[in-house]
């Protein structure tokens, strides 16, 4: 029987390696696997290398996991906010390493990873800083630069239920770069209000398929 039910957040990351590139969806708040994350920073995994859409809010989730001192790099498209005080004190200290992509680009590049294409051209960003050092077409009357796909570990992300085969249905906006991350990574795990039995849910409204899910975790009850 097909089963990828983890019974905690601390099981379903346990093996996290050092080093390993990790995918964390949501858009601020939004989607955020707050407790996933919150799991990673329990569980010790160190050096890692981050793809999100920014560099943490405030002092908790991604933030933390920052301040902790467990993330080498991280790939992001608004990494200073408001309240990403965290992020810019290790940047201006010297203590991350941040790769700065433009958010169309940072969305395609993880759905490039996903659909297995080996590059794409864009417009975005050339004639800035972001394109020194890469390879640039003229197409059409039109300047492209070249992006590569990105690749990861392990994505973690927020749906809404899920069924014991791994499919995912998501709420609103928390849906965000989810289905994409899942898409681009070796292992998917997925946080869920809750896990229903196989065929509650709507084959229309499945938005990632349980092929690019490989772990499961409710956070509330589970049917």
């Amino acid at each position: 029987m097909i089963s990828k039910i983890f019974e905690s957040v601390r099981a379903a990351l346990a093996d996290v390696p050092d080093g390993a590139t990790v995918m964390i969806g949501g858009f601020g708040m939004a989607g955020q696997p707050t407790e996933l994350i919150d799991a990673l920073l329990d569980q010790g995994a160190k050096d890692l290398v981050v793809v999100n859409n920014n560099a943490g809010n405030g002092d908790t989730g991604l933030a933390a996991l920052l301040a902790a001192g467990r993330v080498r790099k991280i790939i992001c498209s608004f990494p200073r906010q408001t309240d990403s005080h965290v992020f810019d004190g290790l940047y201006r200290a010297g203590k991350i390493e941040l790769e700065l992509v433009p958010q169309g680009n940072l969305a395609e590049r993880i759905r490039a990873a996903g659909a297995g294409i080996g590059g794409f051209y864009t417009p975005t960003a050339v004639g800035t800083p972001l394109a020194e050092g890469k390879e640039t077409r003229h197409i059409d009357g039109r300047d492209y630069i070249l992006e590569y796909p990105l690749h990861a570990d392990y994505a973690l992300i927020k749906a809404h239920k899920a069924d014991r085969w791994g499919n995912l249905v998501y709420r609103k906006t928390a849906r965000n770069f989810g289905p994409i991350m899942a898409t681009a990574s070796k292992v998917a795990v997925a946080q869920v209000d809750s896990i229903v039995e196989l065929g509650e849910l709507d084959p229309e409204a499945i938005v990632t398929p349980g092929l690019f899910v490989q772990r499961v975790v409710a956070l509330g009850a589970q049917k």
